[in-house]
């Protein structure tokens, strides 16, 4: 017995159970915060429970999507600085399900780490209650995974799912979208959550710059910049989804706004998109120049300051304009007036 005293156990093999179990404690209250009259579980438990509200709801359709945070988590891990990334996520998927019609319900979270460190989780989480609380949405539970032996000690991963509920007959896209709708952008808060992996190289390894280093064109700090929080857009929007007006709508995330408009346009139906330069925040500019980057790359790999698309009809798109910095960036033509299915024309 007293050689099995000295052998292996949890903890010398990398896995801290204790530490695992007080950080759920310390955020249990927190997380408790953005439950509301549908939630029927505690966190802790195998799965969470969650009634649909028959009042509220007459043929209600669950929509789910599942992301993560990508390469902007190694800013995070730069600047000892986690709360924004919790943000991030979740905004993130709120807009990805927006673009269906749909109001989040609930959202779980999944952090594999390699050193279970408290107090840095606790700042994920805090970020993630945040955006949850803004976006009126239900932290219903989550996962904590310590694996030494696949992440380094301070590595870790951050991942999110979101379920949410839109009537059946105000799904987006709608099958009405036509040639003549316009296309109204609302704006960006940054690069949100793509492009780092280019950005990385530029700024580090070309440019040797440090996330303190100040942008003048930008009147910032390179680490400000770089870990400015992904918008949501359901503030925004959630008073229009059932407009008819609306045909659609698109998250710009990775692809830029050719990849991902294109996703959503019917079989025939083109779009023209015309943005000014001086419409592009300066950030963008300063990245072209600093990594000497063509347009097709900034377009393939930014927002260019566009966050989310609005396809509406064009009788009625006047009071979109009426969107804090909404503008009218393009319309939609038949398929057989312009050679691609989605063209970029950037004016002067």
């Amino acid at each position: 017995m007293d050689n099995l005293k000295n052998g292996l156990d949890y903890r010398k093999a990398g896995v801290d159970i204790q530490a695992g179990e007080a950080t759920v404690l310390a955020i249990k209250q927190k997380v408790r915060s953005t439950y509301n009259s549908n939630v029927l579980s505690e966190l802790g438990g195998f799965g969470g429970l969650y009634k649909i509200d028959k009042n509220l709801w007459h043929q209600p359709i669950l929509v789910s999507s599942t992301d993560g945070v990508g390469t902007k988590l190694l800013i995070a891990i730069m600047a000892d600085k986690y709360e924004t990334i919790g943000q991030d996520l979740v905004n993130h998927c709120v807009n990805d399900i927006l673009v269906q019609g749909a109001i989040p319900q609930f959202f779980l979270d999944y952090i594999g780490i390699g050193k279970l460190e408290p107090a840095k989780v606790e700042k994920m989480i805090e970020g993630i209650i945040i955006a949850c609380q803004q976006n009126s949405c239900v932290l219903i539970g989550g996962e904590m995974a310590e694996m030494p032996d696949l992440y380094k000690d301070e590595e870790f991963d951050l991942v999110g799912t979101i379920i949410g509920i839109v009537e059946q007959e105000q799904i987006l896209p709608r099958p009405k979208i036509k040639p003549g709708d316009q296309l109204i952008s609302l704006p960006s808060s940054g690069l949100h959550t793509n492009g780092y992996s280019l950005v990385r190289k530029i700024v580090f390894e070309q440019l040797k710059l440090s996330l303190d280093s100040y942008i003048p064109e930008c009147q910032t700090t390179l680490g400000e910049l770089l870990l400015s929080v992904h918008r949501s857009y359901l503030p925004l929007l959630k008073d229009y989804l059932t407009d008819p007006n609306l045909s659609g709508l698109a998250h710009i995330t990775g692809g830029g706004i050719i990849g991902n408009l294109k996703r959503i346009l019917p079989a025939g139906i083109s779009a023209q998109i015309k943005i000014k330069k001086s419409e592009i925040p300066p950030f963008f500019h300063w990245l072209q120049e600093a990594g000497k980057l063509s347009e097709e790359t900034m377009r393939e790999a930014f927002n260019l300051g566009t966050g989310m698309i609005c396809i509406v009809d064009n009788e009625a798109f006047d009071k979109y304009l009426t969107i804090p910095e909404a503008r009218c960036i393009g319309e939609l033509v038949n398929q057989n007036q312009i050679k691609e299915k989605v063209e970029f024309i950037q004016e002067c």
